[in-house]
């Protein structure tokens, strides 16, 4: 089986599954620069590992939880969008500058510096929380196809994982494309509903003043805390971290070389972040708009959203949030599948096919479909088992994070150190609460 580590001789590799060579694609774009001088050409190049992780930030479970804020709160929790974005970018820059540094994923690091039994922990929790997360994926393709084209949901299912497969398989005769289709992909999700957003023409006073001031009511803290947890997810992490390293043009780039990567590379967070902050603040005001005080948040989900918004604003609207769930579930399900192979084989040194990892990810989709499983209670299911996970996570980007050893130069500043141990505190605790809430709802 093909490893990773070998991967760091500098030699092309053509062993790689498909979905890798995608990836490591986009080194082309660096390797012929002759000076680091920030200009058009890398900006433009540096983009593409941000996206591919912003679209987890919008994927199905984002668009669930966001709706029954709008619905149930209005606007009022606008202010956790931007404070999960905040946290969000926080952590992706993290993980990204761990790669740069050392090269190497998250995955590799803690199989090489943690102890066994911690690493097959770690592994194996890590594979459960990305094939809760496809799931969802899946969820979210299979209803935007039902609520599209009337189409059944076990078929609906079928046709996201072959449509994912598909967008793997292109790779093969070229592999820029499918970064061009991510980010064709975040686009779709953007328009739709800067389309919705234009049509409602909200209060935007009201807007402005709910994203900076912090507000709570009765009921709100389980939502708020449910956002945060859809927004940060472990998958996340351990691409950006396997993403980056790509970026440079051999495995012994100088360090003026790996610290011009790593400046692009936050560009690159920030602006795909930012993206995914305006998209997620739209559903909330969307919904806030169209559902509060008209419509029960505990009645509302994706499908009846969708059919919701027809009368108000117009069937295009309702077609328009379809494309927009579709292009999600499609989206955020072709990167947990890349994800899913970095784990596998930054833990265990296995790779595996694309096309298995989506078969047993759309099995329990299957099943679920066909016992009338509600999506509802499918995201829920997600949730908790990322919110069990990521801690775990979170406290291996941090403590790696901190090791001279492994990060030189890069080595994090006490300011960053506490900032990023701020960050794993709060996004910990507050996973605990809606986990806690989840189970023990009394």
């Amino acid at each position: 089986m093909a490893s990773f580590s070998k991967s760091q001789k500098g030699v092309e590799r053509t062993d790689l599954p498909i979905s890798m060579r995608v990836l490591k694609s986009t080194r082309s774009l660096w390797a012929g620069q002759n000076h680091w001088g920030i200009g058009g050409r890398e900006l433009f190049g540096a983009l593409g590992p941000g996206f591919l992780i912003s679209v987890g930030y919008m994927d199905p479970g984002n668009w669930g939880t966001n709706l029954s804020a709008g619905a149930g709160f209005g606007y009022q929790l606008l202010w956790v969008i931007l404070v999960s974005n905040v946290i969000a970018i926080v952590l992706q820059i993290a993980a990204s500058k761990l790669g740069i540094a050392t090269g190497k994923n998250l995955a590799q690091l803690i199989r090489e510096q943690l102890s066994r039994p911690l690493t097959y922990f770690l592994g194996i929790t890590s594979v459960l929380a990305i094939l809760a997360t496809d799931l969802a994926e899946i969820y979210g393709g299979m209803l935007g196809f039902n609520i599209l084209f009337g189409i059944p949901l076990i078929v609906g299912a079928v046709l996201t994982a072959l449509l994912v497969m598909g967008l793997l398989a292109i790779s093969h005769f070229s592999h820029r494309k499918v970064e061009y289709v991510i980010i064709g992909l975040v686009s779709v999700i953007g328009l739709v509903y800067l389309y919705e957003t234009l049509l409602l023409q909200p209060h935007w006073g009201g807007v402005a003043f709910h994203t900076v001031v912090p507000q709570f009511s009765k009921g709100s803290i389980l939502v708020a805390v449910g956002i945060l947890g859809a927004t940060v997810m472990p998958h996340n992490v351990f691409l950006h971290s396997f993403l980056s390293p790509l970026r440079l043009s051999s495995p012994d780039a100088s360090t003026k070389e790996r610290r011009r990567v790593l400046a692009l590379s936050k560009f690159d967070t920030i602006m795909a972040l930012n993206v995914a902050f305006f998209v997620n603040a739209a559903m909330v005001v969307v919904a806030g708009t169209v559902f509060f005080h008209r419509v029960s948040p505990s009645s509302l989900d994706l499908t009846t959203a969708a059919a919701t918004l027809t009368p108000t604003l117009g069937i295009f609207a309702g077609v328009a949030f379809g494309i927009g769930l579709l292009a999600s579930g499609l989206a955020s399900s072709t990167t947990g599948t890349l994800a899913g192979q970095v784990v596998f084989q930054g833990f265990f040194r296995r790779s595996v096919p694309f096309w298995i990892w989506r078969t047993l990810t759309m099995l329990p989709a299957l099943v679920l479909a066909a016992l009338n499983v509600s999506a509802v209670n499918v995201l829920v299911i997600s949730q908790v088992v990322l919110s069990m996970q990521l801690p775990f996570t979170m406290a291996a980007v941090l403590t790696l994070s901190c090791r001279r050893d492994l990060m030189g130069t890069f080595v994090n500043t006490r300011w960053v150190t506490g900032l990023n141990a701020l960050v794993t505190i709060l996004v910990t605790l507050l996973n605990v609460w809606l986990l806690t809430s989840i189970l023990l709802p009394g």
